[in-house]
């Protein structure tokens, strides 16, 4: 009976995620989903001012949040908040790798870092703090999460990552748009942008893999005292 159950709940929640899919390919007047991938193309540009503005209204979330943190309380748990839209190049090479069809369907369906936030806390006890203030925003549905802190990556790499559906409002509907958010704290970030450095568009030897994770599992025992000096305060 409990699989029953699970499977007609994950029946429903493809059924909604695939409406929300037709709503975007519908705003974005692609009356041929199956076309191919043109990044010069108007419709390609469409999609891309959604996403943008699922990016903006999102934003808008956390600057306000951000702001009541310093006006109101009297701790912040945001460091810093950072935005971006993938480039069409990586797009299409994100495709590619995934061994996809270069339609505008499967760009739609499959590729959920198109748009993307960064949220950099202070330390590790706001990241989840921040984790459950998205799960209590009204107007947005988890889609999914990946908690690579408690259970980090092989390669060291920790942040909390959820894909959300964020509601864009056009002059005739309410369309949701799928944004990636990532909430790490500032050591984790600083590993993970030093770590994107090193490996872009490269092979790095084993050695080296291997201090990278051990440079990771450092920060973690760093991220761990600084929050017990907070506590201790």
């Amino acid at each position: 009976m409990n699989n029953i159950k699970k499977e007609r709940i994950d029946y429903m929640k493809n059924e909604k995620e695939n409406e929300r899919e037709a709503d975007l390919i519908q705003a974005a007047s692609l009356m041929k989903i199956e076309q191919k991938v043109d990044k010069k193309a108007n419709e390609f540009e469409k999609i891309m001012l959604i996403y943008k503005s699922a990016i903006k209204v999102l934003r808008t979330k956390f600057d306000i949040l951000n702001e009541e943190f310093e006006n109101f309380c009297e701790y912040n748990p945001i460091d810093h908040i950072s935005e971006r839209i993938k480039s069409p190049d990586s797009i299409i090479e994100k495709m590619n790798r995934k061994e996809l069809d270069l339609t505008y369907k499967n760009l739609i369906e499959q590729v959920n870092d198109i748009a993307g936030i960064r949220i950099v806390c202070s330390f590790k006890d706001d990241v989840f703090k921040m984790v459950n203030i998205i799960e209590n925003f009204q107007d947005i549905e988890i889609i999914e999460r990946k908690d690579y802190i408690t259970n980090p990556k092989a390669s060291g790499y920790q942040s909390y990552h959820m894909l959300i559906n964020v509601p864009v409002t056009l002059k005739d509907k309410t369309i949701y748009v799928k944004v990636e958010v990532q909430i790490r704290t500032v050591a984790m970030d600083f590993w993970a942008t030093l770590e994107h450095k090193l490996k872009y568009k490269k092979e790095i030897s084993k050695k080296s893999s291997k201090e990278l994770v051990n440079t990771a599992k450092a920060i973690s025992k760093l991220d761990d005292k600084m929050m017990q000096i907070k506590c201790n305060a």
